[in-house]
């Protein structure tokens, strides 16, 4: 099922759809997501259930680490920016 863009990408990005996991603190469990829109300037993550989060966090990805701000959350999607 195809989503309409919420946002337009500064860049040009690929559609992916990959296992990513949300790092919150040192010491919470780390969030299972799905990474739905990927590109050089943020991500567009779908999760498994309702989850409060801050806003800011880190993300795990294609095994490098990096260091997030949320944009928008609308139900079980958002955005992030890198």
């Amino acid at each position: 099922m195809k989503h309409p863009r919420l946002y337009k990408r500064v860049a040009p990005s690929g559609l992916v759809s990959k296992r990513a996991q949300i790092v919150v603190g040192p010491k919470a469990p780390l969030i299972d997501c799905t990474v739905i829109d990927y590109s050089a300037g943020g991500a567009c993550l779908g999760l498994g259930g309702a989850v409060q989060l801050p806003q800011r966090f880190e993300i795990i990805y294609g095994g490098v680490r990096k260091r997030c701000r949320l944009v928008w959350q609308k139900g079980l999607r958002l955005g992030v920016a890198f």
